[in-house]
């Protein structure tokens, strides 16, 4: 038995001075990652701050038309929301493609974004591993790496971020907001997870002491359709081989916009900028979707036994615009 402290703060100003005052602590929303963790003495924090009871709970509408989402609105009803459901389908089918019915009824958003790597030596402390214990190896290079990733990794770490949630929000173009001992910020779900570069036990920017207060998404893009697909070894309750999120318009046959990230394939959900580049004002065809996406999935570098990934990917996310394509001509 390793014992901690609890707290249940009364206020967000009172969970974020209990956060930054008492390194190594952990804030709790729905326990769905971080006591699993715990479980396994990956995690053995001296101090839980229990954020779950905090009024953070609600989703409402910006001035201009987007959504602010708190941190602790609760995985399943976030999905089935009807402002998700209507103007963010991506959203509602990530969040749906994710974990099981039970834990999206207890996972939170901000829990969500910080769940860490299921890579199997980072969960198994009697193995080395750089993102658990820094200096110590990366086993998985030349171990079990099928489900790791092909793109943005390092000798550091090849480990894979877990979230689907988080590629429809990137896809999105969301941003998290944050409060800690210096006040409050907003980064955007891009910059959020970290590249694991020579770093890898940093998962993201977050710093000591802050707390993911809300998630917030801009105004649905007029005329555009979304999708989340993802590729998994089962129907349910499996990680993601190869993911995408796609957002589309056209005008006149050609694409007036587009923003693709994938998921399952790197450190953090992968926006493909190039292929945006390459699409935008192209004309919406096979032949097109293809060569953009090629472009950006050049920078893989998969591992032994883990490049039947790229293909898997570029399938995804090739069908997934075909079928947007579709939808918008039909609009």
């Amino acid at each position: 038995m390793k014992p901690f402290a609890y707290l249940r703060p009364a206020s967000v100003a009172e969970a974020v001075r209990a956060g930054a005052g008492h390194p190594g602590a952990r804030f709790l929303g729905g326990g769905t990652n971080l006591v699993d963790l715990m479980k396994l003495g990956v995690e053995s924090p001296g101090l839980i701050v229990d954020v779950s009871r905090l009024p953070l709970d609600r989703v409402t509408r910006t001035d201009d038309g987007g959504l602010r989402i708190g941190a602790t609105v609760r995985n399943s009803d976030l999905a089935a929301h009807p402002d998700v459901r209507n103007g963010y389908p991506a959203l509602s089918q990530a969040l749906l493609a994710g974990a099981s019915g039970q834990l999206r009824n207890t996972a939170t958003t901000g829990g969500n974004l910080l769940q860490r790597t299921r890579c199997p030596y980072f969960q198994d402390v009697s193995k080395p591993c750089n993102k658990r214990t820094p200096g110590s190896g990366c086993p998985a290079r030349e171990g079990a790496h099928r489900d790791l990733a092909v793109l943005g990794h390092s000798q550091d770490c090849v480990a894979t971020n877990p979230s689907d949630m988080a590629v429809a929000l990137a896809a999105l173009d969301a941003t998290v907001q944050l409060r800690g001992p210096e006040g409050e910020r907003t980064v955007p779900v891009t910059d959020f997870h970290r590249l694991p570069g020579d770093n890898p036990d940093q998962d993201t920017v977050i710093r000591p002491g802050e707390l993911i207060t809300e998630v917030v998404l801009p105004p649905p893009p007029a005329g555009a359709v979304c999708l989340y697909r993802k590729a998994r070894d089962r129907a349910s309750y499996a990680f993601a081989l190869a993911s995408v999120a796609a957002v589309l318009s056209l005008r006149d046959g050609y694409v007036d916009r587009a923003s693709l990230a994938f998921g399952g394939l790197a450190h953090r959900p992968w926006r493909a900028r190039v292929a945006e580049d390459l699409l935008r004002g192209a004309p919406a065809t096979g032949d097109t979707f293809a060569r953009a996406v090629d472009a950006e999935l050049a920078a893989a570098r998969p591992l032994r036994d883990n490049g039947f990934k790229v293909d898997l990917a570029r399938r995804l996310a090739v069908g997934a615009l075909a079928e947007l394509t579709g939808r918008a001509a039909q609009a």
